[in-house]
């Protein structure tokens, strides 16, 4: 064998042999792999510059084991050709290491449909991809973003972020971050863990601050502040706590003369200084606040005399030890506060989503305002100051989940944003490296992501994610998929992918298909608290749309009840605490429920020995379920005991079954309920995945019922009867709601809609295979 010397030379061994161990992987994805090919044909494949779908083959990846994929593809520099699946698996893979490989391997099928087809539709019937054939779905439709760049997941919201280079020559950059359950955690460059968590606070970790070879400062919302090792993961000291306060900052500052001294602001406006070196109290002269939150950040003048920034309310001091002017005004309270390089310049971001950059002045009264007005997304929640290419840039976080740059000369935007995170972000901070600064932001979604620290990263922008705040399917076979967006309501054939918009600068709250008469039409429940019924059919007749008016709140669920005769009746659970029934063929109201106390959540339906039941549940934690055809409650109220009730389904018994309802609760929990009697939940599935903000049933294999329960990264399907998992199919981002498609009796498959943060998902769900 011939080959190259050096570099090249390991790595055409690494080549070979990535070749030849992807021979040893089974075509069959349900095969396991043998354990070498799981922990590390990914490496040799990236250490050969080989890592592609063809030396790293797609039925390898259900069974995936190194947990490292992610961070070999982010490491490179020049990305090979052919990497649909290995990016696929990327975005999966921190969520996937408690999945059997059937979740895996649904997750990866449905992943991988969303990256490579988006919204093409399914042209008939088709076989599945290889190797993937034995996939329990079948992907209809997505317009789903991928969870980019998940860098770290944590069992709670991300609330601050700091990077630290350790004393000892050569160790590599930590990671510090802590969340809102006061826990903090050191990770490497790779996103490993360097250290074991370390709980330190009794509230969240509001503030982390690096202040000299690996050490950090925390401050807690429980009044405290304390000194860090993060080399070593261990806790030095606490400085001092402030009972009935919270930490509102924390800066460096150097006053004239003095060596480098901590400061610390609470919530109640006292301000106190430690020595960064001892951790003991520092006498120097500090400003008197009013008793209201204090935001610090310490800059210099021209002359080197050291000044203090301070924020209280919208407004903006200088202090340079003898006395505080006032340097800018703001039209909304100050939320971040951040020095810029230049001297004595200042960034603000408030709390109306402006962003601007000031000087203080020593010349005169004031200071002079360089740039302002630039609008980020929602209130600007994290700013901190990076370099990008070169230069000095501010990175700011908005409470929408955007991540933007600025050049802060003009504070001219670098770029496009990027849609950074499901919720609003938390922190941002820059994690140096030899081939390259990385950008890690932080969220509320739980999640650390890390981005490519350049310009490129900004130009190329993002698919911005579609929030869908209200969405039906309509029975088949040919479903359409009625969709909310922002203000926009349209119609969707997903069979030929056609789009008619039924609704425009409309606020849409909720959706669903009823008839009207011999038409299917669209009900549509609005923020003016009312309810319009559209014809969305090409060619429909333009005659006004039919109004219901009666709730006093928009409506937050729509339902069309199963047919029993005359009236055609629809159900609507309002914000009002009322649940009513409407009586479409008059196209008035029929009845009216009021007996929740608070706001009405969600609706399902179902034919029993009675008749039509209807369930209802919402904010008040109570599940009531009416006789439509009595007009009357139905059997005891249930008090579920999961915080807010997110959703309701019945478990669609066969005729001889006994009646059962499951909730989906804010506490996390599903729960199966005998909804004849007040006495406990007959079972409890608690899937980890934080609140349950949907579920929805249906039956396979002719008796058994299976629940679609919808947390924060996936859908999870559980058996109630054997009280076991089916399947958990990754999202990576919150699902609001799920829907199935009526479908012919003894059809062997389901259709599923999934609607949320990131966008909708249609897929068949074939019973067998489960």
């Amino acid at each position: 064998m011939n080959l190259p010397a050096g570099g090249d030379r390991h790595a055409e061994i690494h080549r070979q042999l990535a070749a030849a161990l992807a021979e040893l992987v089974p075509d069959d994805p349900s095969i396991p792999p043998h354990p070498y090919l799981r922990r590390h044909l990914a490496q040799h494949a990236a250490q050969g510059r080989v890592l592609d779908d063809t030396h790293v083959p797609p039925a390898l990846l259900p069974w995936e084991s190194s947990s490292g994929l992610g961070r070999l593809l982010a490491g490179e520099d020049g990305r090979p050709a052919h990497q649909q699946w290995l990016q696929a698996w990327a975005t999966l893979e921190p969520y996937s290491r408690d999945l059997s490989p059937l979740s895996r391997l649904t997750s990866l099928h449905l992943a991988h449909h969303a990256a490579t087809s988006g919204r093409t539709p399914q042209s008939g019937p088709r076989p599945p991809e290889a190797p993937f054939d034995r996939s329990p779905v079948t992907p209809l439709w997505s317009d789903c973003a991928s969870p980019d760049n998940v860098w770290a997941l944590n069992d709670a919201d991300v609330t601050s972020l700091t990077s630290t280079v350790p004393r000892r020559r050569g160790s590599p950059p930590l990671l510090v971050t802590g969340d809102d359950l006061g826990v903090v955690r050191f990770l490497r460059r790779d996103g490993s863990a360097a250290a074991p968590p370390l709980p330190v606070h009794e509230g969240a970790v509001a503030h982390l601050l690096t202040l000299h070879d690996g050490i950090v400062a925390t401050g807690s919302t429980d009044g405290a502040v304390a000194i860090l090792d993060a080399p070593r993961g261990r806790l030095i000291g606490q400085v001092v706590r402030r009972p009935a306060t919270w930490v509102s900052s924390l800066t460096l500052h150097q006053p004239r003369g003095r060596a480098p001294v901590l400061l610390a602001a609470w919530s109640d406006g006292h301000l106190a200084a430690y020595n960064a070196a001892a951790l003991q109290p520092v006498d120097i002269p500090l400003p008197v606040r009013e008793p209201a939150p204090v935001l610090l950040s310490g800059t210099a003048r021209s002359d080197g005399t050291e000044l203090l920034l301070i924020a209280q309310h919208g407004t903006v001091s200088a202090f340079d030890g003898r006395t505080t002017r006032v340097s800018s005004h703001h039209p909304a309270p100050v939320r971040t506060l951040v020095a810029l390089p230049r001297t004595e310049e200042y960034a603000v971001g408030g709390s109306d989503g402006t962003l601007s950059v000031h000087s203080t002045d020593a010349a005169g009264p004031g200071s002079r305002t360089r740039h302002a007005g630039a609008t980020t997304g929602g209130a600007v929640t994290a700013l901190a100051v990076v370099t990008v290419e070169g230069r000095p840039t501010l990175a700011s976080g908005g409470a929408d989940g955007t991540v933007r740059l600025w050049r802060t000369d003009r504070l001219e935007p670098v770029g496009e944003y990027l849609q950074a995170h499901a919720e609003a972000v938390t922190a941002v901070a820059s994690l140096p490296g030899r081939s390259g600064g990385r950008l890690v932001t932080a969220g509320s979604d739980r999640t650390v992501r890390n981005w490519p620290l350049s310009g490129a990263t900004f130009r190329r922008g993002r698919a911005v994610w579609n929030r869908v705040t209200a969405s039906a399917l309509s029975p088949g076979p040919s479903h359409l998929l009625a969709l909310t967006e922002g203000t926009s309501t349209f119609v969707r054939d997903i069979g030929t992918g056609g789009k008619r918009p039924v609704l425009d600068d409309e606020p849409v709250t909720a959706l669903a298909w009823t008839r009207l008469g011999h038409r299917t039409v669209l009900a549509a429940a609005l923020s003016d608290n009312s309810i319009v019924l559209r014809d969305p059919g090409p060619g429909a007749c333009p005659a006004p749309p039919v109004r219901l008016h009666g709730h006093f709140s928009p409506a937050l669920a729509l339902l069309a009840l199963p047919p029993s005769g005359c009236p055609t009746l629809l159900a609507s659970g309002s914000a009002d605490g009322t649940v009513r029934l409407w009586d479409l063929d008059r196209q008035r109201s029929a009845a009216v429920f009021d007996d929740h106390k608070f706001s009405v959540r969600c609706l399902a339906s179902t034919r029993a020995r009675q008749g039509v039941l209807l369930a209802s549940g919402g904010s008040d934690g109570n599940l009531r379920i009416w006789d439509t055809g009595a007009l009357a409650q139905h059997g005891p109220t249930i008090r579920c005991g999961q915080n807010i009730v997110n959703d309701v389904a019945f478990a669609c018994p066969h005729e001889d079954a006994e009646l059962r309802v499951v909730t989906a609760g804010q506490n996390g929990t599903l729960r199966l309920w005998d909804p004849g009697a007040a006495a406990g939940h007959l079972a409890e599935f608690d899937p980890g995945d934080g609140e349950l903000n949907a579920v929805t049933a249906f039956r396979i294999q002719g008796r058994r019922v299976a629940f679609a329960a919808a947390g924060a990264t996936s859908i999870h399907l559980w058996d109630a009867t054997a009280n076991r998992l089916l399947l958990q199919i990754v999202t990576g981002h919150p699902v609001n709601a799920l829907r199935v498609a009526p479908e012919p009796a003894g059809e062997p498959s389901t259709v599923l809609l999934a609607t949320g943060e990131a966008g909708t998902m249609i897929f068949r769900i074939h019973h067998d295979r489960l």
